[in-house]
This record gives structure tokens, sequence and C-alpha cells, in this order.
């Protein structure tokens, strides 16, 4: 796949940050940063639009297996245009708003947000049947095994605010 440019900006951004949030700048460089890289390259946009609620976090979905519906899954859907955002199962609140997030930041962010599974992308515009999910777990799982691969210490996040973008 084509080097996406936009990818080393935003991770160059995040490894800056990565103190503020327990992260070791060495940790991010080496196994995080290029985790969340690998992430973003299996998806099409630079940027998504996420739905927050008024008190600035994520509009959380609640999804039930259709087969089994104890079976729960707690998701964020992140859309390729403020349109697609906007008309999100109809949607019209005053006190939802649209934000635009870079797809390293969204990423880094399900990393380190517990109460979310996973992240739905919304790939192409006005079609709601075409998903890229990437789970928290798998996410987790990379980047632990990048860790132990390099004989590096897992980072103890700090509880990061859901508006970190």
């Amino acid at each position: 796949m084509e080097e996406k440019v936009y990818y080393e900006k935003q991770l160059e951004t995040l490894i800056n940050e990565a103190p503020q949030h327990g992260v070791s700048v060495p940790v991010m460089e080496k196994a995080v940063a290029p985790t969340l890289k690998f992430f973003a390259s299996q998806l099409q946009h630079e940027k998504y639009y996420v739905l927050h609620g008024k008190n600035r976090s994520w509009l959380v979905t609640t999804l039930s297996n259709r087969k089994n519906p104890k079976e729960e899954k707690r998701v964020i859907y992140a859309f390729a245009t403020k349109k697609d955002a906007e008309t999100f199962q109809g949607i019209i609140n005053p006190e939802i708003r649209i934000i635009s997030v870079p797809v390293t930041h969204l990423l880094f962010q399900l990393f380190s947000v517990e109460s979310i599974d996973s992240i739905l992308f919304r790939e192409v515009p006005g079609n709601k049947e075409q998903e890229a999910e990437i789970s928290r777990a798998k996410l987790q799982n990379v980047i632990h095994q990048q860790l132990r691969r390099l004989k590096l210490t897992p980072p103890k996040i700090k509880n990061i605010p859901p508006n970190l973008a």
C-alpha cells in the first residue's frame, strides 16, 4: 500500500504527547506508533468524524449479537464524511457535536480507553453497509507483541480523556 505522509505528522504529535498520557517516548516510538500506523494503513482516510455528547465524550453505541443477545460490545462509529456523521441513525440533537479526528489519534484512544471494544469505520460515504472494524483487544494484542519482541515494559496508560483529539 502506498505510504501516506500524514501518518508521520499525526504520529509525531502522539509521540510528543505520550509522556502526558503515561507512555514513555521509546515505547511509543518502537511499539505503539508502528502498530497504529499498521492499522491506520488498512483504512482509507486521514481523518474520521465521530460524535461527541455534551460532556465531550464519545457517543458510544452498544451492539448485541443477533444470535446471542446477551453478548454485547460497545463501539464508536467513525465516519468518512461529516454528512454521514450528521445523518447517522437520523440523529438531530443540538447536544451532539461532530468532531474531526486524525485516524492515528482515534486508534490511540481505542488502545487506551477500556470502556470501548471497537471502532467501526464507515469507509465509503453514503454506504451504511461497508464498515471496517478494529477491536481494542486486537490492537492491544499487537502492541503487547511488539513490546515483548523489543523487551520493553507495557505502558501504564493514565486515564486519557475521550476528547484527546
